[in-house]
């Protein structure tokens, strides 16, 4: 499944926060929600101080699931694992402007393995910073939390850019945010122009994933 057009509010779970000893069924589980984007949050132990899965395990978890995989690499050289990523069943690319490399260059190799492009901005980034390359993308990635962690707080002044992005790029570009989004803060993120949200442990920590999923998408639609 290829990344949804824009004009609909997606909840985009994040894998980080679930069960790894059961990943497949983790999103299985989610899956039955409605939901229609997995967030994969890959990370290298040196873009970002943490380290997560590569590209074996999201071949494993392909074999089993038809949503998008929206592959958010926290990585300091993303060229150098594009193709690998693409291969083992990305839909979508997302790399931070921060990374190593030129943009331009890395946004057509995601394109020439057939995914869908996207970039991201930390926290201290201007979205300004974006706007030479926003048009060859699909969605916009706007961290409001520090990447590397799940379970952060949600910080609103990050989240800001959203508005700007929106304002600056209309409604044929994905706004996707990350980082804190649970029901109470979905809300926020949609009225400032998000309308794509990575929620972790606000849905994987849930007994009940399909009211999670539910009660965010409500919030957020209430912008």
């Amino acid at each position: 499944m290829q990344l949804p057009k824009p004009g609909t509010i997606e909840i985009a779970p994040s894998l980080l926060s679930a069960d790894f000893s059961c990943l497949a069924e983790e999103v299985a589980d989610v899956e039955k929600s409605g939901v229609k984007i997995i967030h994969l949050d890959i990370m290298d132990g040196h873009f970002v101080p943490n380290i997560t899965i590569g590209p074996p395990v999201i071949a494993s978890l392909r074999k089993t699931s038809d949503l998008c995989f929206d592959a958010h690499l926290m990585i300091s050289q993303p060229q150098r694992y594009i193709k690998d990523f693409a291969k083992a069943g990305a839909n979508h690319i997302t790399f931070h402007i921060e990374a190593e490399g030129a943009p331009h260059e890395t946004i057509s190799m995601i394109q020439s393995f057939g995914c869908s492009a996207g970039i991201c901005i930390k926290p201290a980034t201007n979205p300004e910073e974006v706007l030479e390359i926003a048009s060859l993308c699909r969605m916009i990635l706007v961290m409001t939390v520090e990447p590397g962690f799940g379970g952060q707080v949600f910080r609103e002044k990050c989240a800001e850019k959203c508005i700007f992005l929106r304002e600056t790029l209309g409604k044929d570009v994905r706004i996707e945010v990350d980082g804190g989004i649970n029901e109470t803060t979905a809300g926020k993120a949609g009225e400032l122009g998000a309308d794509t949200l990575v929620a972790g442990s606000a849905v994987f920590g849930s007994k009940n994933r399909q009211e999670a999923v539910e009660k965010i998408s409500a919030s957020a639609k209430k912008r």
